[in-house]
Protein backbone atom coordinates (compact mmCIF):
# COMPACT_ATOMS: atom_id res chain seq x y z
CA UNK A 1 0.00 0.00 0.00
CA UNK A 2 1.21 3.49 -0.88
CA UNK A 3 0.99 6.48 1.44
CA UNK A 4 0.33 9.75 -0.37
CA UNK A 5 1.25 12.88 1.64
CA UNK A 6 -1.18 15.61 0.64
CA UNK A 7 -0.37 19.17 -0.38
CA UNK A 8 -3.52 21.25 -0.84
CA UNK A 9 -2.95 24.62 -2.47
CA UNK A 10 -4.93 27.79 -1.78
CA UNK A 11 -3.55 31.18 -2.67
CA UNK A 12 -0.13 29.63 -3.25
CA UNK A 13 0.00 28.29 0.31
CA UNK A 14 -0.20 24.82 1.83
CA UNK A 15 -3.53 24.52 3.59
CA UNK A 16 -5.95 21.95 4.95
CA UNK A 17 -9.70 22.33 4.86
CA UNK A 18 -12.31 20.95 7.22
CA UNK A 19 -14.94 18.93 5.34
CA UNK A 20 -14.15 20.75 2.11
CA UNK A 21 -15.12 24.18 3.44
CA UNK A 22 -12.88 26.88 1.92
CA UNK A 23 -13.85 29.19 4.78
CA UNK A 24 -12.26 26.73 7.23
CA UNK A 25 -8.76 26.65 5.81
CA UNK A 26 -5.77 26.24 8.10
CA UNK A 27 -2.52 27.51 6.59
CA UNK A 28 0.50 25.29 7.23
CA UNK A 29 3.09 27.05 5.12
CA UNK A 30 3.74 29.46 2.28
CA UNK A 31 6.37 27.38 0.47
CA UNK A 32 4.72 24.33 -1.14
CA UNK A 33 7.96 23.31 -2.86
CA UNK A 34 9.79 23.18 0.47
CA UNK A 35 6.98 21.13 1.96
CA UNK A 36 7.14 18.73 -0.97
CA UNK A 37 10.90 18.41 -0.55
CA UNK A 38 10.40 17.63 3.12
CA UNK A 39 8.02 14.80 2.28
CA UNK A 40 10.39 13.50 -0.39
CA UNK A 41 13.36 13.53 1.99
CA UNK A 42 11.31 11.59 4.54
CA UNK A 43 10.88 8.79 2.01
CA UNK A 44 7.52 9.44 0.34
CA UNK A 45 6.99 7.38 -2.81
CA UNK A 46 4.28 9.66 -4.23
CA UNK A 47 2.80 13.10 -3.56
CA UNK A 48 -0.87 14.00 -3.79
CA UNK A 49 -1.40 17.64 -4.80
CA UNK A 50 -4.73 19.47 -5.12
CA UNK A 51 -5.29 22.93 -6.57
CA UNK A 52 -8.20 23.90 -4.32
CA UNK A 53 -8.70 27.28 -5.97
CA UNK A 54 -8.70 25.55 -9.33
CA UNK A 55 -11.35 23.09 -8.22
CA UNK A 56 -13.72 25.97 -7.49
CA UNK A 57 -12.68 28.10 -10.48
CA UNK A 58 -12.89 25.25 -12.96
CA UNK A 59 -9.39 25.92 -14.26
CA UNK A 60 -5.85 25.80 -12.85
CA UNK A 61 -5.06 28.63 -10.44
CA UNK A 62 -2.00 27.50 -8.49
CA UNK A 63 0.01 26.44 -11.51
CA UNK A 64 3.18 28.20 -10.39
CA UNK A 65 3.16 26.37 -7.07
CA UNK A 66 2.56 23.02 -8.78
CA UNK A 67 5.47 23.59 -11.14
CA UNK A 68 7.70 24.56 -8.24
CA UNK A 69 6.76 21.30 -6.50
CA UNK A 70 7.59 19.31 -9.62
CA UNK A 71 10.97 21.00 -9.92
CA UNK A 72 11.74 20.41 -6.26
CA UNK A 73 10.99 16.69 -6.09
CA UNK A 74 11.67 15.30 -9.58
CA UNK A 75 11.66 12.42 -10.37
CA UNK A 76 9.27 11.61 -7.47
CA UNK A 77 5.82 10.97 -9.01
CA UNK A 78 3.11 13.52 -8.28
CA UNK A 79 -0.62 13.12 -8.84
CA UNK A 80 -2.63 16.31 -9.31
CA UNK A 81 -6.30 17.20 -9.07
CA UNK A 82 -8.33 20.38 -9.04
CA UNK A 83 -9.60 22.39 -11.98
CA UNK A 84 -8.56 19.97 -14.72
CA UNK A 85 -11.65 20.06 -16.91
CA UNK A 86 -10.54 19.71 -20.56
CA UNK A 87 -8.16 17.85 -22.83
CA UNK A 88 -5.75 20.79 -22.98
CA UNK A 89 -5.47 20.83 -19.19
CA UNK A 90 -4.87 17.11 -19.05
CA UNK A 91 -2.23 17.18 -21.79
CA UNK A 92 -0.59 20.28 -20.36
CA UNK A 93 -0.05 18.82 -16.92
CA UNK A 94 1.08 15.43 -18.15
CA UNK A 95 3.56 17.14 -20.46
CA UNK A 96 4.75 19.28 -17.53
CA UNK A 97 5.72 16.18 -15.57
CA UNK A 98 2.65 15.28 -13.54
CA UNK A 99 2.63 11.48 -13.28
CA UNK A 100 -1.15 11.16 -12.96
CA UNK A 101 -4.02 13.60 -13.27
CA UNK A 102 -7.14 13.21 -11.13
CA UNK A 103 -10.41 14.08 -12.86
CA UNK A 104 -13.30 14.80 -10.52
CA UNK A 105 -16.01 17.08 -11.85
CA UNK A 106 -15.58 15.85 -15.44
CA UNK A 107 -15.98 12.27 -14.22
CA UNK A 108 -19.62 13.23 -13.68
CA UNK A 109 -20.07 15.94 -16.30
CA UNK A 110 -18.04 14.54 -19.20
CA UNK A 111 -17.23 10.83 -18.84
CA UNK A 112 -16.36 10.68 -22.55
CA UNK A 113 -13.40 12.98 -21.87
CA UNK A 114 -12.20 10.68 -19.10
CA UNK A 115 -12.43 7.71 -21.46
CA UNK A 116 -10.51 9.53 -24.20
CA UNK A 117 -7.80 10.65 -21.78
CA UNK A 118 -7.44 7.21 -20.20
CA UNK A 119 -7.11 5.63 -23.63
CA UNK A 120 -4.52 8.20 -24.74
CA UNK A 121 -2.51 8.01 -21.49
CA UNK A 122 -2.70 4.51 -19.99
CA UNK A 123 -1.96 4.47 -16.28
CA UNK A 124 -1.86 8.26 -15.99
CA UNK A 125 -5.52 9.17 -15.49
CA UNK A 126 -7.39 8.67 -12.21
CA UNK A 127 -10.93 9.56 -11.21
CA UNK A 128 -11.67 11.54 -8.09
CA UNK A 129 -14.95 10.53 -6.45
CA UNK A 130 -15.89 12.87 -3.63
CA UNK A 131 -18.87 11.59 -1.68
CA UNK A 132 -21.46 13.15 0.54
CA UNK A 133 -24.18 10.82 1.82
CA UNK A 134 -23.33 8.23 -0.79
CA UNK A 135 -23.59 10.61 -3.75
CA UNK A 136 -20.93 12.39 -5.75
CA UNK A 137 -20.18 16.08 -5.23
CA UNK A 138 -18.56 18.27 -7.89
CA UNK A 139 -17.21 21.80 -8.45
CA UNK A 140 -14.79 21.65 -5.53
CA UNK A 141 -17.30 19.66 -3.44
CA UNK A 142 -19.60 22.68 -3.45
CA UNK A 143 -22.34 21.14 -5.57
CA UNK A 144 -24.20 17.93 -4.82
CA UNK A 145 -25.39 15.59 -7.55
CA UNK A 146 -27.79 12.68 -7.69
CA UNK A 147 -25.07 10.38 -9.00
CA UNK A 148 -24.60 7.36 -6.75
CA UNK A 149 -20.96 6.76 -5.87
CA UNK A 150 -21.02 3.08 -6.85
CA UNK A 151 -22.61 3.89 -10.21
CA UNK A 152 -19.96 6.52 -10.90
CA UNK A 153 -17.20 4.08 -9.92
CA UNK A 154 -18.53 1.52 -12.39
CA UNK A 155 -18.56 4.17 -15.13
CA UNK A 156 -14.99 5.17 -14.36
CA UNK A 157 -13.86 1.55 -14.36
CA UNK A 158 -15.45 1.15 -17.78
CA UNK A 159 -13.68 4.33 -18.91
CA UNK A 160 -10.33 2.71 -18.12
CA UNK A 161 -9.03 4.88 -15.28
CA UNK A 162 -5.89 3.67 -13.53
CA UNK A 163 -7.23 4.40 -10.03
CA UNK A 164 -10.04 6.01 -8.09
CA UNK A 165 -9.39 8.50 -5.30
CA UNK A 166 -12.35 8.16 -2.94
CA UNK A 167 -13.01 10.90 -0.40
CA UNK A 168 -15.73 10.97 2.23
CA UNK A 169 -16.21 14.73 2.46
CA UNK A 170 -17.70 14.68 5.96
CA UNK A 171 -14.54 13.01 7.27
CA UNK A 172 -12.00 15.09 5.36
CA UNK A 173 -9.79 17.05 7.73
CA UNK A 174 -11.78 15.86 10.76
CA UNK A 175 -9.12 13.37 11.94
CA UNK A 176 -11.74 10.82 12.98
CA UNK A 177 -10.65 8.00 10.69
CA UNK A 178 -11.36 7.13 7.08
CA UNK A 179 -14.68 5.67 5.96
CA UNK A 180 -13.15 2.23 5.57
CA UNK A 181 -16.45 0.42 5.04
CA UNK A 182 -17.47 2.65 2.14
CA UNK A 183 -13.99 2.59 0.61
CA UNK A 184 -13.86 -1.19 0.89
CA UNK A 185 -17.29 -1.54 -0.73
CA UNK A 186 -16.30 0.77 -3.56
CA UNK A 187 -13.09 -1.15 -4.25
CA UNK A 188 -14.92 -4.48 -4.26
CA UNK A 189 -17.62 -3.15 -6.57
CA UNK A 190 -15.51 -1.47 -9.24
CA UNK A 191 -12.43 -3.64 -9.60
CA UNK A 192 -10.16 -0.61 -9.97
CA UNK A 193 -7.43 0.25 -7.44
CA UNK A 194 -8.84 2.69 -4.90
CA UNK A 195 -6.98 5.31 -2.86
CA UNK A 196 -8.62 6.13 0.47
CA UNK A 197 -8.85 9.81 1.34
CA UNK A 198 -10.32 11.81 4.18
CA UNK A 199 -10.16 11.45 7.95
CA UNK A 200 -6.79 9.87 8.73
CA UNK A 201 -5.76 11.10 12.16
CA UNK A 202 -3.52 8.39 13.59
CA UNK A 203 -1.45 5.31 12.80
CA UNK A 204 -4.41 3.21 13.95
CA UNK A 205 -6.51 4.85 11.23
CA UNK A 206 -3.90 3.79 8.68
CA UNK A 207 -3.93 0.27 10.12
CA UNK A 208 -7.71 0.16 9.65
CA UNK A 209 -7.30 0.97 5.95
CA UNK A 210 -4.52 -1.58 5.63
CA UNK A 211 -6.79 -4.26 7.08
CA UNK A 212 -9.13 -3.78 4.11
CA UNK A 213 -6.41 -3.69 1.47
CA UNK A 214 -7.32 -7.09 0.04
CA UNK A 215 -10.44 -5.58 -1.53
CA UNK A 216 -8.32 -3.43 -3.84
CA UNK A 217 -7.41 -0.41 -1.71
CA UNK A 218 -3.96 0.47 -3.05
CA UNK A 219 -3.18 3.58 -1.07
CA UNK A 220 -4.12 6.12 1.56
CA UNK A 221 -3.85 9.91 1.49
CA UNK A 222 -2.74 11.64 4.69
CA UNK A 223 -2.90 15.39 5.13
CA UNK A 224 -3.74 17.26 8.33
CA UNK A 225 -2.40 14.50 10.57
CA UNK A 226 1.07 14.93 9.05
CA UNK A 227 1.00 18.70 9.43
CA UNK A 228 -0.29 18.55 13.02
CA UNK A 229 2.29 15.95 14.00
CA UNK A 230 -0.32 13.32 14.87
CA UNK A 231 1.31 11.01 12.33
CA UNK A 232 5.02 10.95 11.59
CA UNK A 233 5.67 10.29 7.92
CA UNK A 234 8.69 8.05 8.51
CA UNK A 235 6.74 6.06 11.09
CA UNK A 236 3.75 5.69 8.79
CA UNK A 237 5.94 4.57 5.89
CA UNK A 238 7.59 1.98 8.13
CA UNK A 239 4.17 0.69 9.13
CA UNK A 240 3.14 0.26 5.49
CA UNK A 241 6.41 -1.49 4.70
CA UNK A 242 5.87 -4.16 7.34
Amino acid sequence: MILYPAIDLKGGQCVRLLRGDMAQATVYGDDPAAQASSFACAGAQWLHVVDLDGAFAGQPVNGAAVRAILAAVAPLPVQLGGGIRDRAGIEGWLDAGIARVILGTVAVRDPALVREAARAHPGRVAAGIDARNGKAAVEGWAEATEMEVIELAHRMADAGVAAIVYTDIERDGALGGANVAATDALARACGVPVIASGGIGSLDDIRAVMAAAASGIEGVIVGRALYDGRVGLAEALALLAE
